[in-house]
């Protein structure tokens, strides 16, 4: 069968390398320069930085994405982190910043800070949520309902911001939920060697070592229809006739670029879907230093901070992504939707937040990235993802703008794509 793929992030990558593996005919059309999208890496100054993904895997080695690339036969090594995730905490519990000092916690403690009662509530809600998870409203709504105590939205907020880029009142508790039972049925997070890079090649080589081929600096500028049918392609000015399309640039982008649909029901009613999907933005502040600054490759959340949400030093595992004796630690931010217009006065808070972190300590801010628009850190916000099929037969969506349930950036892409797998190759 004929495959064409618009676009080689992640999503379109492991897609076409698992059809090409099972004897599609694949092509991928990438209009940047290079491959990866928002998961490869850039060399700045000898150091490994990230278009997009903070180099690690959220589930490590035994997630989703790790079980796909071992079914691939990927060559990628990804070393589970340890410790996982900490919780960096005031020095005194009557501090409400790092101004003076810290210590660390280790997450799977985040229900000392809370009171008696609460610790035997959360004891209780972790019990029936299991069974019974909320079915409406946001995070915070269910926080306050059962927890309201302000230690729960400084957590909240900071683990929902550092790993899906949304505050909790901004993602439906529905989603956070599945996101918690994925954390208990996989594991903590770990670093793939090599950085994003590492996978991004790995799967380009399973791509063309089964006659695949991937066309950068190529832009996709029409999907050819006819019936509410997907043909093929019009890239460059030329058109690229297939079986089956794969498009990793998200449903509004996808449907964009589709002509001449007829205007169904179906079609009527995703379109009006389309109107309701928000993207998530983020920034994030990558610093260098001669000794680190964190100490392992685990993840450090920081509620206490003023926007930071969560930062790793992944050099602490893989050395190679810094010049030799350098370390390199990434920072990320959640960026509010009212707030993307204060873009300049959101970085200064986060590296206000890194002074106060680091106090007295020396390093270099690298490169200060943001994720918004057009270059979002996911297309579709989680829990707004649809459906990895559109009313337009043969044409599927992965990648961030078409996530599983509960997958954590990446490891929700991956469910993505494996839920298009099935339906196409079943």
């Amino acid at each position: 069968m004929k495959t064409i793929v618009v676009g080689s992030g992640l999503g379109g990558l492991l897609s076409a390398a698992y059809l090409a593996k099972s004897g599609h005919d694949v092509d991928v059309f990438e209009a940047l320069p290079f491959t990866g999208g928002r998961f490869t890496n850039i060399d700045y100054k000898g150091f490994k930085l990230s278009t997009g993904a903070l180099h690690m895997v959220p589930h490590g080695d035994s997630g989703p994405l790790a079980q796909m690339l071992k079914k691939l036969n990927a060559d990628v090594n990804i070393v589970t982190s340890n410790p996982s995730s900490v919780i960096r905490m005031p020095a005194s519990d009557n501090d409400t910043d790092y101004k003076n000092g810290f210590r660390d916690m280790a997450f799977h403690d985040f229900k000392v800070p809370f009171s008696l009662i609460n610790r035997i509530k959360i004891a209780f809600l972790a019990f029936t949520t299991k069974y019974f998870p909320p079915k409406k409203g946001t995070f915070d709504d269910w926080i306050k309902q059962h927890i309201n105590e302000k230690w729960a939205t400084r957590i909240a907020n900071s683990f929902c911001g550092w790993s899906i880029s949304l505050k909790s009142s901004d993602v439906s508790a529905k989603e956070v939920f599945e996101i918690i039972s994925n954390l208990y049925r996989y594991s903590g997070p770990g670093v793939p060697m090599s950085g994003c890079k590492g996978i991004t090649y790995a799967l380009i080589e399973i791509i063309q070592e089964n006659g695949g081929r991937i066309y950068t600096g190529k832009e996709v500028t029409e999907i050819i229809t006819s019936n509410n049918h997907a043909k093929g392609v019009v890239a460059d000015g030329d058109k690229y006739y297939s079986d089956l399309i794969i498009s990793d640039i998200g449903h509004i982008e996808t449907n964009r670029l589709c002509k001449n649909v007829t205007e169904t029901e179906e079609y009527v009613q995703y379109k009006n879907q389309l109107q309701n999907i928000k993207s998530s933005a983020g920034i994030k502040i990558s610093l260098a230093c001669d000794e680190p600054l964190i100490g392992h490759g685990g993840v450090v959340l920081t509620p206490y901070s003023k926007r930071i949400d969560g930062m790793n030093e992944v050099t602490n595992v893989d050395p190679t992504l810094a010049p030799e004796g350098k370390h390199l630690v990434m920072t990320h931010q959640c960026l509010r939707w009212d707030r993307l217009d204060n873009i300049e006065e959101e970085i200064e808070l986060g590296l206000q937040d890194i002074r106060d972190i680091f106090l007295n300590k020396d390093y270099e801010i690298l490169m200060v990235q943001s994720y918004h628009d057009g270059w979002p850190v996911n297309r579709s916000a989680s829990s707004q993802d649809l459906s990895n099929k559109t009313p337009i037969s043969n044409l599927y969506v992965v990648g961030d703008g078409a996530k599983g349930e509960g997958g954590i950036e990446i490891e929700g892409i991956t469910l993505g794509v494996l839920n298009t797998m099935d339906m196409i190759l079943s």
